[in-house]
């Protein structure tokens, strides 16, 4: 995926120059998973290495409930010195009461939305983290840095403005389609609708 072009959007950290860059010692790791993680990284073009860095944080490996792992960056230091965007996410309450009376809906989920937005040029030495095999930031905006869903609000915003409150509801990178008639759905194969409504009328 090409990723949301830097005129659009991008995710800055604007740190407070009074915080002193931490560089974070280095910790034992999972060098299976690190590495792996890192190849796959590589491949799909969201980190590059990077030399010198003046904040240095470490990779964090946790296991999921499938029982694989999840490669995050410790990004604790870095997200103290970044100041809060108070840029409104919806309410939920909102969100709900914005569905009642509409015949279908259909809940979307953003594949890798996350990795869509790229970091400012300016900010992506920032994001480094330290592996056995070098150091490596990130091109992309990642899982863990501050103000992250803030970001990505502000940009669905932008790109559903039109949609938002009438056909669209948007939280994060969890969004819903709705339609107050099972006819002003997005258009199915021939014989689609028609279950849709049987389903419809039997429950």
């Amino acid at each position: 995926m090409p990723g949301i072009s830097l005129d659009v959007t991008s995710h800055e950290l604007n740190v407070d120059s009074t915080f002193k860059p931490i560089r974070q010692k280095r910790r034992k790791l999972l060098l299976e998973v690190v590495n792996a993680e890192v190849d796959r990284l590589l491949e799909a073009g969201s980190i590059r290495e990077v030399k010198y860095p003046e904040w240095l944080a470490n990779p964090v490996v946790v296991k999921k409930k499938n029982g694989k792992w999840r490669v995050c960056v410790d990004f604790t230091d870095l997200n103290k010195a970044c100041p809060k965007d108070s840029f409104p996410l919806p309410h939920i309450d909102r969100l709900v009461e914005a569905t009642a009376g509409h015949k279908l809906l259909s809940f979307m989920d953003a594949f890798s939305g996350y990795n869509q937005i790229r970091m400012h040029p300016e900010d992506q030495e920032k994001t480094a983290f330290i592996t056995e095999r070098g150091t490596y930031c990130y091109k992309v905006m990642p899982f863990g840095l501050k103000n992250t869903g803030a970001t990505y609000q502000r940009l669905v915003n932008k790109m559903f403005h039109e949609q938002l409150g009438k056909s669209m509801e948007v939280y994060i990178d969890d969004m819903l389609v709705k339609s107050l008639k099972l006819e002003d759905h997005i258009p199915q194969p021939k014989g689609v609708l028609r279950d849709l409504k049987q389903v419809w009328n039997e429950t």
